[in-house]
């Protein structure tokens, strides 16, 4: 969304210059259109996939829609929704398109804690089911140690990869277990000495 200073991503060994189609991004807020109802949001992603016919698309929008368990709620206004049930419907939209790469931006940052558990319980069955490439953005080390097979710890000023962490847990993971708070604590001694660092850092 912002042109690079320098460096260089590539996606399958190509260089990624711009928006494509095997990459979707699901933002913090739903982005879903209020003027369409569940199952129309998620079928207006298919658009991306212009060889499917219009059945075909129904069958996909309505597999989603299971996957993420709104099936029940295909015909329901996105104004009735809450919070958890509209990211639901971001999610199953993103994944509609079978891109090969989905990238999570703070995502449930903006829901109840219970929302939120029930959320990371659904992702990693979601994965499980169609082990996606997921970049998950977030400031939460416990969601991130939950999600994550490799955790990137960003400096702050300027942003570079600091230091990387692998948490090899079991799937599902319990954010509350004990085995991933262990993981957490690295992560967090790593991101507090960060900051103290650049705390003292003479300018």
């Amino acid at each position: 969304l912002e042109k690079a200073d320098g460096g260089t991503v590539l996606a399958d060994g190509k260089p990624v210059t711009g928006p494509g189609r095997e990459r979707l991004v699901m933002f913090q807020e739903p982005a879903l259109f209020p003027w369409l109802d569940v199952f129309g949001n998620v079928l207006f992603g298919l658009k991306l996939k212009p060889n499917l016919t219009n059945r075909d698309r129904r069958e996909v929008a309505k597999y989603y829609l299971e996957l993420v368990g709104l099936s029940r709620f295909e015909h329901a206004n996105i104004h009735e929704l809450s919070g958890g049930m509209k990211q639901r419907v971001s999610l199953a939209r993103a994944l509609a398109p079978n891109p090969r790469v989905l990238l999570m931006d703070e995502p449930f940052a903006a829901l109840d804690a219970l929302t939120r558990e029930q959320l990371y319980g659904d992702i990693q069955e979601i994965w499980k089911a169609r082990r996606k490439t997921i970049v998950f953005v977030t400031h939460n080390v416990r969601e991130a140690a939950c999600l994550g097979d490799r955790v990137l710890l960003f400096s702050p000023h300027p942003g570079r990869i600091q230091e990387e962490f692998t948490v090899n847990l079991p799937r599902p993971r319990d954010i509350n277990s004990v085995d991933l708070a262990a993981h957490a604590t690295q992560i967090m001694k790593a991101l507090k000495s960060a900051g103290k660092a650049e705390v003292i850092a003479p300018k």
